[in-house]
């Protein structure tokens, strides 16, 4: 019988070791049997979770999906996850750091920084899913070492994403609209990327405009029509979801959210997240983390 995370450090989410190719496979109900691994966690590495048995929902950067096997999730480094209560529910989980397959030289699979895939396998495409996640996780532990394991482990990976970007639905690109033009939708992916790189520094649209070279009412055109938002709702869209997944998953203080996130002020920092989420920074931790001293835990094991 087949026995995920038989041999490694899968059980206490630490990260497996060069010899592991930076490769980790664990299964859910391991895994959230610590309460620790049921608080919302911030990711450093990449997780994929393909649910095997029962019903329930998984979260992720606090939208729940629904579970049933065949249900498969690809969330990526900087998300948050929240697992829960196990109940009836498991699956497969592998994990990955983003290094693990960028020697390969693939084209980037995944979906836009904070895209979320998630299918809902059957079929031909749930046989084939099913398979190459079944033999990288018996390769992880009948070949855990040596150079040749190593390119084996990488390359089942890469097979596995490769398959997965043929999926019909893939993962959440750019939330296009039908009105989207080819040039719309270019101008929207262009600046989602750069307010990925800038949005602790900025949350003026005539900065992003500047650098990317375009004028604010072009921005805010290529917005609605990928969105329906424009693009100054998109920019202050990132930067509270970056506020929701550090209140939530570490135990930066409040000040040092807001800090990080470019206010100089806590009070400026406290009214925008008022405004954007509907509740105060303490009350929202709160709910989510609950009255006791928050613990940083990443999938990786590293420490915020």
């Amino acid at each position: 019988m087949l026995r995920f995370g038989h041999g490694s450090d899968e059980s206490n989410g630490s990260p497996p070791g060069p010899r592991h190719a930076g490769i980790h496979t664990f299964t859910l109900r391991d895994f959230s049997s610590d309460p620790v691994h049921r608080r919302p966690r911030l990711l450093d590495r990449h997780l994929l979770l393909l649910v095997t048995v029962g019903h329930g929902t998984q979260e992720v950067d606090f939208r729940g999906y629904p579970c049933r096997p065949g249900s498969l999730i690809w969330a990526q480094p900087g998300q948050v996850v929240h697992h829960g209560e196990p109940g009836g529910l498991d699956a497969i989980l592998v994990s990955w750091a983003p290094e693990a397959i960028r020697e390969l030289g693939l084209a980037p699979v995944a979906a836009p920084p904070g895209g979320t895939g998630y299918w809902q396998l059957a079929g031909e495409d749930e046989d084939a899913v099913i398979n190459e996640v079944s033999q990288l996780v018996v390769d992880c532990q009948r070949h855990p070492i040596g150079d040749v394991a190593v390119d084996l482990l990488r390359h089942q990976l890469a097979v596995l994403l490769l398959r997965l970007a043929l999926l019909p639905g893939g993962p959440e690109r750019d939330d296009r609209r039908d009105g989207a033009t080819d040039e719309s939708g270019g101008t929207y992916r262009r600046l989602r990327y750069e307010i990925e790189r800038s949005y602790g520094q900025t949350r003026r649209v005539e900065d992003y405009a500047g650098r990317l070279g375009c004028s604010v009412r072009t921005l805010t055109r290529a917005c609605l029509a990928a969105t329906g938002r424009s693009a100054k709702q998109i920019v202050d869209d990132r930067v509270a979801l970056e506020a929701r997944r550090l209140l939530a998953a570490t135990d930066l203080p409040v000040a040092g959210v807001g800090r990080r996130l470019g206010f100089a002020e806590p009070t400026n920092f406290g009214r925008f997240f008022q405004r954007e989420v509907g509740q105060s920074p303490g009350a929202f931790r709160l709910r989510h983390r609950g009255p006791a001293r928050p613990e940083t835990v990443l999938i990786g094991g590293s420490a915020v």
